[in-house]
């Protein structure tokens, strides 16, 4: 049997950070499998979104940790999200949606304090409509959110919150104590 493998101090705080962390009750965490080829120590975390019992976004977030540094990165840690939900058809295909998702991702990290540099990243938004064999639903949208940030430190709680803030953004949920008024039932004429 091998001897554990000592990691280092900072990658294991970070860990520690991103396990600390307990988001809202819709959004549910794993530890995955993360990529081994992208930095020499990896983590990552899926995530599942449900609203009213339905899985209606989706996430990763991987930390890698080179010792070395890494010039692109500006730094030994690295975040990378991918995250993607189906949207309502009019939302999906409105011109200001990538910006409006861009928005969604920067506020998060700006509103829990999550310190951050070398921010980058990509929104698609994509509209599906299904023909012959594949008949269905009319039209469907999606959205979907990849990025990259180099924390300021090694305490990742904050990151892992305001990852968790993009997902319920990207997910339509209303804000952490805000209920959503359930949408009136129209009794047609008589």
């Amino acid at each position: 049997m091998a001897p554990p493998i000592a990691l280092p101090e900072t990658f294991a705080r970070a860990v520690a950070g991103l396990r600390s962390a307990a988001p809202r009750a819709e959004i549910l965490l794993e530890e995955v499998g993360a990529p081994q080829r992208l930095a020499p120590y990896a983590f990552a975390l899926s995530a599942t979104v449900l609203r009213d019992g339905d899985d209606v976004a989706t996430g990763r977030l991987i930390l890698l940790h080179d010792p070395a540094g890494h010039e692109a990165w500006q730094g030994t840690l690295r975040l990378v999200t991918y995250v993607t939900a189906e949207m309502e058809v009019d939302l999906a295909a409105d011109p200001l949606l990538p910006g409006v998702g861009w928005t969604w991702l920067t506020d998060a990290l700006d509103v829990q304090g999550a310190r951050h540099r070398a921010i980058g990243g990509t929104v698609t938004q994509t509209m599906s409509t299904r023909f012959g064999d594949l008949a269905g639903p009319p039209a469907a949208g999606d959205i979907e959110i990849r990025a990259s940030w180099t924390p300021l430190d090694d305490d990742l709680a904050p990151h892992l919150y305001a990852w968790c803030t993009l997902l319920a953004s990207t997910a339509g949920l209303p804000p952490p104590g805000v209920t959503a008024l359930p949408t009136p039932h129209r009794t047609p004429p008589s």
